[in-house]
């Protein structure tokens, strides 16, 4: 319920932006720049290390299948890594909009 709520009122503060004009449209089209990428690297950087501790943790417990464990840990990694370019180039996109 706290969750939705917060959501609620985000929305209600962001709800002038998308009629604004000017400066205040300039402003958020610049705060969700910021917000596009600063979320995609958090959210990137954390996925990141659980897979790595798990692949990690796999490889302790049983060292024979690290060949097995490494390589889709690193197409893992390369998934996850592709969701935060995304999130760079949404940030570049709204960038050339100011």
């Amino acid at each position: 319920m706290k969750k939705f709520m917060l959501i609620l009122v985000m929305m209600a503060a962001a709800a002038p932006l998308y009629a604004a004009q000017g400066d205040l449209a300039t402003f958020g089209i610049a705060l969700g720049a910021g917000l596009a990428i600063s979320l995609a690297a958090l959210g990137g950087g954390i996925g990141q290390g659980i897979a790595m501790r798990g692949a990690l943790e796999g490889i302790a417990r049983n060292p024979n299948a690290s060949d097995k464990i490494f390589t889709p840990m690193i197409i893992g990694l390369a998934l996850i890594e592709s969701l935060v370019i995304y999130g760079l180039v949404i940030a570049f996109i709204l960038q050339g909009k100011i």
